[in-house]
């Protein structure tokens, strides 16, 4: 929501450097997914055989119910106990499974270029665990679709599994920001009719928009298509907590407003405020049964992820 430094010096640095820097991804990080899956908690729709249950009945291993025999089926998929018992063909039906459509949309608005307190900028933050995600679809052989939004979506991978789609994130995750205010309202509209098919959408992005009910609506029609969402909501550790005290110039990210203040005069009104928006964005969430987690930038991301992954399954 903000960038701030001691005494007169702006801060929030841009991201486009580390953005292109290979240090914004480190190996390690990514060792964390070594044995951790993504699995849907719901039904998707894919193409390949993998381990997500499908809207549509095929033959796998979970059994699903039986069906009176028909012309044409399979008779290694009769129940021959049954019809011994009743004298009637039923044939056994089974959930079939598929591959996951995995929706990345990265916020790469100006206010995601803040750095204060935390390890790196929220965009890089944002594009590390868009990356460790990609990486972990891709290992189970699930499409990945990636889109980079600002004041609308204007760069859009559509899901693939085929083989460089990891690298192929990882190019358009290095571009350098645009620097636009952001929209999320508009972004998620347009997200929703991108992501076309249902899959699971993970918004990564810091929320700066005063508009909660345009946030909902967007979850809303997400969720109306079908999709589980995921909302990672990120934040700079001074953003979240403010500093204890001191004199500091504060910068709006998202407009040319700046002011120096005393943190003692701001601190216990900021953080009542800060709170009651994080409270709202909450219960939009709740709403639409759309799991938000909210991260501050200080915090290992992969091993973010890993937690709450193994939560989900839980």
């Amino acid at each position: 929501m903000i960038a701030s430094s001691q005494s007169d010096r702006p801060s929030g640095r841009s991201s486009a450097a580390a953005a292109n820097s290979p240090d914004w991804l480190k190996p390690d990080e990514l060792a964390r997914l070594s044995s951790i899956e993504l699995r849907a908690r719901g039904v998707v729709e894919g193409f390949l055989q993998g381990l997500h249950r499908s809207p549509f009945i095929g033959y796998s291993v979970e059994f699903s119910s039986h069906r009176r025999y028909g012309p044409g089926d399979d008779l290694r998929h009769v129940n021959w106990k049954l019809f011994a018992r009743q004298r009637k063909l039923y044939v056994k039906e089974f959930d079939a499974e598929t591959n996951l459509n995995l929706y990345l949309f990265v916020d790469a608005s100006r206010s995601m270029q803040c750095k204060v307190d935390g390890a790196m900028t929220k965009h890089e933050y944002a594009a590390t665990l868009a990356a460790a995600f990609a990486a972990l679809a891709i290992k189970q052989r699930d499409a990945v679709g990636l889109g980079l939004f600002d004041d609308g979506v204007r760069h859009y991978l559509d899901p693939s599994a085929k083989p460089g789609r990891w690298e192929d994130c990882l190019s358009l995750l290095s571009t350098t920001p645009e620097a636009k205010g952001t929209a999320l309202s508009k972004s998620l509209e347009q997200a929703a009719a991108l992501a076309r098919h249902r899959g699971v959408v993970v918004i990564l992005s810091d929320l700066v928009d005063g508009d909660v009910e345009g946030i909902k609506k967007g979850l809303q029609q997400l969720r109306h298509r079908g999709h589980e969402v995921i909302v990672f909501h990120l934040l700079d550790p001074f953003e979240r907590h403010l500093a204890d005290s001191g004199r500091y110039r504060v910068l709006d990210m998202e407009s040319p407003a700046e002011l120096t203040t005393n943190m003692e005069s701001i601190r216990a009104d900021y953080l009542n405020k800060i709170q009651h928006w994080c409270d709202q964005l909450d219960d939009a969430c709740l709403y639409q049964g759309v799991d938000r987690i909210e991260l501050t930038t200080d915090q290992p991301p992969t091993a973010a992820l890993v937690d709450y992954l193994v939560k989900r399954t839980t």
